[in-house]
């Protein structure tokens, strides 16, 4: 018999661990993840010719529906002048959330900032009688000759803050949008600690919708050694780059523990009345790693890191990730600084405020950044205010 057929009778009799290993990984990577993830947006297996377009609209017909609740809402509150109980912005609070905000040319009738606002509005007043989460204040940047109305809707309810006409005129000189919309950003930072002078300071993009334990959590980083110690903590990362096979460091190290661990408790059970054979080897330990590694990453980590919300103790802080900057929180008052490195960078696609950011905090000694998983906040914006949009908006 030649050589090949008997490495081949040895090794793919059912008894064999190397048989046993590949019909598991067929019956895995083959049908159950297929079945279970084709449907799931940040899976390997989502199916995107399917699927992507019906989701797609679905969501902007949800966040349309929001959009409309939202504007009913503020339109009925200002008849009630004041009602919201935010106008009146206390100084030296624990927390201010700036909520930055300009006119969309697109997208108006989604009204991303009243979602916002009616969203932090309802989580407010789920933190007590007579106790205030946050301050809130709309910092309106729109510096063009039209108004940007969902500010102006919401004046009556809350302090919003906009440049003057001087100020304006400066602004419009001719620069690129990226260094346009860091000045916007640096304006919010500072015009936020002049008025307020808060503890902490936290800056929300108008589509950054808050989630349901935003509060909860944001109390719980804060109450954390390593707050006193960060010039920013990132709340937001998009969904489609929290992958393992997106390398940040640290995630590296995270996949192979879960990898570990999970294929430590599978040979105890594969070991224990089942049909496999396999055994507590040092060869069968790394054969399931991988095999668990590989599963967890086709599924995606996404979904993974959503288990994580169910305490605000379970949220996991890391060392900052480049991208993106819907919802930042400044410790103390290291806004200031950062106002101030991103005052002595000039802008340009490529090097935007997100990335000026990253830089100074891994540049500069003893400034550091982090970021929480899994995401703070919702990015609902699929039309933005400063760059070309698409024709019809998608997902991914």
């Amino acid at each position: 018999m030649p050589r090949w057929k008997a490495l081949a009778s040895q090794h793919l009799r059912w008894s064999s661990p190397v048989a046993q290993g590949l019909v598991l990984c067929i019956i895995t990577f083959g049908i159950i993840l297929p079945l279970c993830c084709h449907r799931l947006l940040y899976s390997y297996y989502y199916i995107k010719s399917m699927y992507l377009n019906d989701m797609s609209d679905q969501f902007l017909a949800e966040s349309y529906e929001r959009g409309q609740e939202a504007l009913e809402f503020w339109e009925a509150s200002r008849s009630t002048t004041g009602s919201a109980g935010f106008s009146n912005i206390v100084k030296g609070s624990e927390l201010l959330i700036t909520v930055v905000t300009a006119r969309r040319t697109e997208g108006k009738e989604f009204h991303y900032l009243l979602q916002v606002m009616q969203r932090l509005v309802s989580l407010l007043r789920g933190c007590g009688e007579g106790r205030r989460c946050a301050e809130v204040l709309v910092c309106d940047v729109e510096s063009g000759p039209l108004d940007n109305e969902d500010a102006a809707l919401l004046e009556s309810q809350f302090l919003v803050v906009r440049r003057s006409l001087e100020e304006q005129w400066k602004n419009q000189a001719h620069v690129n949008t990226f260094e346009r919309e860091k000045r916007d950003y640096v304006y919010c930072l500072r015009k936020g600690w002049e008025l307020v002078s808060p503890k902490n300071l936290m800056v929300l993009e108008d589509d950054a919708l808050p989630r349901a334990d935003f509060f909860a959590v944001i109390q719980d980083l804060l109450s954390r050694r390593f707050a006193l110690h960060t010039l920013y903590v990132k709340l937001y990362h998009p969904e489609r780059l929290q992958r393992y096979w997106n390398p940040e460091p640290y995630r590296i190290l995270e996949w192979v523990g879960l990898g570990l661990v999970g294929a430590t408790a599978l040979l105890l059970i594969l070991s224990h009345g089942t049909p496999f054979s396999f055994s507590l080897s040092t060869t069968h330990l790394l054969f399931l790693t991988l095999y668990i590694m590989v599963a967890v990453e086709l599924a995606g980590r996404h979904y993974l890191l959503e288990v994580r919300r169910f305490s605000p103790q379970l949220y996991a802080v890391s060392p900052a990730t480049e991208c993106c900057t819907p919802a930042m929180l400044f410790p103390g008052n290291s806004s200031l600084r950062a106002a101030e490195y991103l005052d002595g960078s000039f802008c340009v696609k490529g090097n935007a405020k997100d990335m000026v950011l990253y830089q100074m905090a891994r540049t500069i000694t003893g400034e550091r950044a982090h970021s929480i998983e899994p995401n703070l906040v919702s990015h609902i914006g699929a039309f933005s205010s400063v760059r070309a949009n698409p024709s019809r908006p998608r997902l991914l």
